[in-house]
């Protein structure tokens, strides 16, 4: 059912909102389940996003302003849709809630249930509906949220004069905090001292352990999120505080607070003694002096890096963009930046920090520095001639070489995974977070979502299990003939003897399940939909404010319409020897505020990445669209 508003409000389309269905039910409600009817009244906003998905997590944190501006009108419910088999296990969602710091209603769509009924296509997405139980818009990717509280302010004007707005207070219930030392712990680094320093990343803290891996020495940091340096006074034996107010950008702390940090992962020991901190949720690298325990920011602004930001420079006043693990390679600290897909790497002699591989696109491209695709890097170990990493969304193993370029030991792109040893060309993980340098030249690897420890022998090209039953292990550090590993979703460190025996494990394959859309051979319409936001309009003052660039796996699929242009819309023409493949899109806009009057505009980037399975067959549609921002009207 579709309808329009009355002609005294601005002109918008609508289309009845369907149920909002999850067979793993509701999460932070206190037990309550929901129905749209529920929240009628309510301006709900919905979104759509897996836990492995980092822009997902930049979308939650673009939502907790505009939660807390209109807590009496907006409702956010979180639809929680993976992409991984083991993130459809209901208890690893309700980990990730609480390990992302989610304040509002989730629902756990293990089967896709309600992705397919709003016809999401991409993580993440954003689906707002009005007061009265209609979509009125839809946004894929993250950078909308400035949209989306515009149309907020609308339709809060535009239902309060109906009387079809509905205050209070929403629906969300804080789940009891645990008592545990560790609170989803990310990397862990062995000190000189033989403690161990570890990132509590949920309690936004970095905490040092006896080498027992268990006793607390010092807290550093305030335990709430924020983007504070500050000194000594920051070390402390208490408790951590469950406070988690919005960060702001980086300033000096008062003499007598602690500094402060916002999800910080990955660690590594820098030559001078100190440590470097990727602080991922602040978008920066700090450092932690181990004697003074000072903390000071070595790069970053406190601003996330978007399209057209500078790529090199001072690395104070260079944007970051999540990074989530660092390692001393070169003379210089690489940088996992995960929310780019690419590796950066900061110069501790000039205080420079610049891209050192990848393009921005998402996937797995082997080649040259500058040509080469990752897809969430997010673990690194380096070696006297490898830079080894974790590429958790293809769930591989790759290395950089010393002339920086890029290669692939283990995984094959974005959709294949699963726990299959064996030879490293059809071996397969499942998003793995952590790699770890062994002594005879062999890696550890994390295989997160596998609960597994890996091991991959370049000399061989094997691939074998070392342990299993470790849950979401996302970090290892070696200590003499041990392996400690970070068991993130158990909270704490583990010991293993490393094996002399890998253990055997009955090999296990999937694809991400998302249906494919079936599509006719030969011609296909690919039309991605973007409207301005209101108040907006597309920004030409330097030439075409719009791109779209097209690719395919297998890359055959592809008979004409691969490749660059500026034009949203595109007619691509499918090889009908080809069963199935996906489509890779990436699409761009930048818009600008529409107001004569302002010499400097406020402008904002859309971008979103799709990776679109399809299937060829008689009958299948013949035109493919993609919402990046607005409604398709085609």
């Amino acid at each position: 059912m579709t309808d329009s508003v009355p002609d005294s409000a601005p002109r918008r389309v609508r289309v009845r909102a369907p149920e909002l269905i999850g067979k793993g039910g509701w999460l932070n409600t206190g037990g309550k389940q929901f129905t749209l009817a529920d929240l009628r009244g309510r301006i709900v906003v919905l979104d759509f996003w897996t836990f492995c998905c980092v822009n997902c997590l930049h979308v939650l944190d673009e939502l907790r302003e505009l939660e807390e501006k209109h807590s009496d009108t907006v409702v956010v419910i979180g639809v929680h849709s993976p992409k991984f088999v083991h993130e459809a296990e209901h208890q690893a969602v309700v980990d990730a809630v609480e390990r992302y710091g989610v304040e509002h209603p989730v629902l756990d769509d293990p089967e896709l249930a309600t992705w397919k009924q709003y016809a999401v296509r991409a993580w993440p997405t954003l689906v707002v509906i009005d007061p009265e139980g209609y979509v009125v818009a839809q946004h894929a990717g993250e950078g909308h949220v400035h949209a989306i509280e515009r149309l907020v302010t609308e339709l809060e004007a535009e239902h309060e004069a109906k009387g079809t707005l509905r205050r209070g207070d929403g629906p969300y219930v804080a789940p009891e905090p645990e008592p545990t030392v560790l609170r989803f712990p990310g990397k862990a680094l062995l000190l000189p001292s033989g403690n161990f320093l570890v990132s509590d990343t949920t309690r936004h803290q970095l905490v040092e352990l006896a080498e027992d891996g268990e006793s607390v020495v010092r807290r550093v940091g305030s335990g709430a999120r924020g983007f504070t340096d500050g000194g000594a006074d920051g070390a402390s034996l208490d408790a951590p505080a469950s406070l988690d107010a919005p960060a702001s950008l980086n300033t000096p702390a008062p003499l007598d607070a602690p500094p402060s940090f916002n999800e910080p992962q990955g660690l590594a020991l820098l030559p001078d003694g100190s440590v470097v901190v990727a602080d991922t949720v602040n978008h920066a690298l700090r450092r932690l002096d181990l004697a003074t325990g000072e903390v000071t920011t070595l790069a970053g602004t406190g601003r996330q890096w978007w399209q057209g930001s500078p790529t090199s420079g001072p690395a104070r006043e260079i944007d970051l963009s999540s990074p989530w693990d660092v390692a001393v390679f070169g003379g210089r600290v690489w940088i996992a930046m995960a929310g780019v897909h690419q590796l950066w790497a900061y110069d501790p002699a000039d205080g420079t920090v610049a891209v050192a591989a990848g393009t921005t696109n998402e996937g797995l491209v082997d080649g040259p520095g500058a040509e080469a695709w990752f897809a969430q890097p997010s673990g690194l170990a380096a070696t006297p001639e490898r830079l080894w990493l974790a590429d958790s969304e293809t769930s591989a193993l790759r290395w950089v070489d010393l002339d920086g370029a890029v290669h692939t030991a283990v995984g094959t792109g974005l959709f294949d995974f699963g726990h299959r040893d064996g030879p490293a060309g059809q071996a397969l993980l499942q998003h793995p977070l952590g790699v770890t340098a062994l002594p005879d030249g062999s890696v550890a690897v994390a295989d997160t979502y596998n609960h597994a420890l890996r091991r991959y022998d370049p000399a061989t090209g094997e691939v074998t299990t070392l342990a299993t039953d470790l849950r979401e292990p996302s970090d290892a550090v070696l200590v003499g003939e041990d392996i400690v590993v970070v068991e993130s979703a158990r909270h704490r460190l583990v010991r293993l003897r490393l094996p002399e025996e890998a253990v055997r494990v009955e090999a296990i394959a999937h694809r991400t399940q998302r249906a494919a859309t079936e599509v006719a051979a030969g011609k296909l319409r690919l039309d991605v939909i973007f409207q301005a936001p209101v108040g907006q309009k597309l920004d030409t003052r330097y030439g075409p404010s719009t791109r779209l660039l097209v690719s395919s796996t297998p890359p055959g699929l592809l008979l004409a319409g691969e490749g660059a242009d500026t034009d949203l819309s595109r007619t691509l023409e499918l090889d009908p020897a080809l069963t199935e493949g996906v489509l890779h899109v990436s699409a761009m806009a930048a818009s600008c505020d529409d107001d004569p009057a302002n010499e400097y505009p406020a402008c904002h980037v859309h971008q979103q990445d799709w990776g679109v399975p399809v299937r060829v067959v008689d009958g299948g549609a013949d035109r493919l669209p993609l919402v990046l921002a607005g409604m398709d009207e085609g």
